[in-house]
């Protein structure tokens, strides 16, 4: 009897502890490559888990891979995409704070024309990253070649074996620089324009409101201001 009772009030006393627990260890997937905006989002959301007092790791993996693991459950979440990824994603939930503008441009190696919008890079070769939803949207019928980083599309532009390079501003020239390319020059306008945020499987959708409050703090405090403006190591 007195082990009984001994065992009872061990179960009670634990009770609390077990009622208390949380994540501690959150898993995010992003795309493989070197992009200084996938370093942003990464050290933003990095000081967001960790004010919650979570440990985050960021697997960076191939092409749409990196979607689909978050949104099957493989991984916690997606580091940084467009607004609506939820539609095609239907397990991945949005937490409503933009982590920075991401900005997508042609890049190119003496090609001249002049762009209006996507219906005018018909006539070329396209290389980009794989897995960019917005460029594989916009680019549907036309002459695409999907790479897995974009440093390779950088590669095959340069030999000729594509006319235009299509990414992220900051991170094309980040990489431009790193590679020590000449005669690189952007298009302008910009093809699209548009903020990016931070998703979570749905299994987790009890932490997107304190997230979200913590990003918002963020904002206030001016960190997320601070990391965006940050040199990259």
């Amino acid at each position: 009897m007195r082990r009984r009772t001994i065992l009872g009030m061990m179960l009670v006393a634990a009770l609390p502890a077990m009622a208390g627990e949380q994540v501690r260890e959150i898993n995010i997937s992003t795309l493989v490559g070197n992009d200084p905006a996938t370093a942003v989002a990464e050290q933003i959301m990095r000081e967001a888990y960790r004010r919650m007092g979570i440990s985050l790791t960021v697997h960076k993996l191939p092409g749409e891979r990196t979607l689909v693991y978050a949104n099957e459950g493989k991984m916690d979440g997606e580091l940084y995409r467009k607004l609506g990824m939820e539609r095609e994603y239907p397990n991945l939930v949005i937490v409503p704070v933009p982590l920075q503008t991401y900005e997508i441009v042609i890049f190119s190696h003496g090609t001249s024309f002049v762009v209006s919008g996507w219906e005018s890079l018909r006539p070329y070769t396209l290389g980009f990253t794989r897995g960019i939803k917005i460029v594989h949207e916009n680019t549907h019928g036309m002459r695409i070649e999907p790479v897995p980083t974009m440093a390779l599309a950088f590669e095959k532009m340069m030999v000729g074996r594509t006319d235009l390079v299509l990414g992220n501003r900051a991170s094309g020239l980040a990489i431009i620089k790193s590679m020590n390319l000449e005669g690189i020059t952007v298009l302008e306008p910009a093809l699209a324009s548009f903020p990016v945020y931070h998703y979570l499987h749905k299994k987790h959708a009890s932490m997107v409101p304190e997230l979200t409050r913590v990003l918002r703090e963020m904002l206030a405090d001016k960190t997320i201001e601070r990391i965006q403006k940050s040199p990259l190591p």
